[in-house]
């Protein structure tokens, strides 16, 4: 059976007076659920100069983990967890909606579901899981900015596009529109893999080398998020960091037959 430990950190940084993170999980009760549900871990950064970035944070990880626990069992990862965003994404423009001189919110997310032996990765915006394995970090997002954009449209070099003043301008966000385009992949996953999902304050000054050799094998998850939420603040500090670590400690190996699955030996 698949089973995991898990630890998380949030900071305000340095500079700001408040926190605009939020994180979250929702975590099965019984063996049969770790089964037939799963985990789910998701992280998510309020946009700065938004009037309620924190209240779209917590309400979009609200709405996905209470979403994800009262889905019927059984259904694919894959195609539940982008659902479960877009709901959230239509959560935050009814608040926006319905708050007082109707207020703008919004918000990045990031989301990491697990069963058996495969994590479903889902994200919006520039919040990132990385896979942490033998000591080398892998990012499994790519960065929904306007530069990231142009840079992988060729319009910009890689280095052009590190230096821009403009790198941390979203071009996808929860609460930016009716509808939002949620990137979904899913990876296998073995024993002693670390998964990460942290803010932009994390990995805008931290890069995947001292991630990897912070996040070693067999660390304190939370002396390592502490770590690593240290090492942000002391780079750099402007932003608010968020850091989840997932550790996999056991997985369940199963093949899929006629929509069903089995296990391997």
């Amino acid at each position: 059976m698949l089973e995991v430990e898990f630890a998380q950190f949030s900071d305000p940084g340095r500079v700001r007076g408040h926190n605009e993170d939020f994180s979250g999980y929702a975590l099965p009760e019984t063996s049969e659920q770790a089964q037939t549900r799963g985990w789910l871990f998701a992280l998510a950064d309020g946009v700065g100069g938004q009037d309620r970035g924190e209240v779209a944070s917590r309400a979009a990880v609200e709405t996905v983990t209470a979403g994800f626990l009262a889905a019927p069992s059984g259904q694919p990862l894959n195609a539940l967890v982008p659902r479960l965003i877009q709901a959230a994404n239509t959560k935050i423009l009814e608040m926006h909606s319905a708050s007082p001189g109707g207020s703008t919110m919004a918000t990045t997310f990031v989301a990491c579901a697990l069963r058996f032996d495969r994590a479903v990765v889902s994200h919006v915006g520039d919040s990132r899981c990385y896979l942490i394995r033998r000591g080398h970090a892998l990012a499994l997002t790519r960065d929904h900015t306007v530069v990231n954009e142009q840079a992988r449209l060729g319009l910009l070099s890689a280095q052009e596009a590190a230096d821009a003043s403009t790198r941390h301008l979203l071009s996808r966000s929860l609460g930016g529109g009716l509808f939002v385009d949620v990137d979904t992949e899913e990876h296998q996953i073995f024993a002693e893999d670390v998964l990460l999902l942290c803010s932009d304050g994390l990995h805008g000054s931290v890069d995947e080398f001292d991630i990897g050799r912070i996040v070693s094998h067999g660390v304190n998850l939370k002396g390592a998020a502490r770590e690593l939420v240290a090492l942000a603040n002391k780079r750099d500090g402007g932003d608010n960091i968020s850091v989840l670590l997932i550790r996999i400690t056991g997985v369940e190996r199963v093949g899929m037959y006629r929509g069903r699955h089995y296990k391997l030996r």
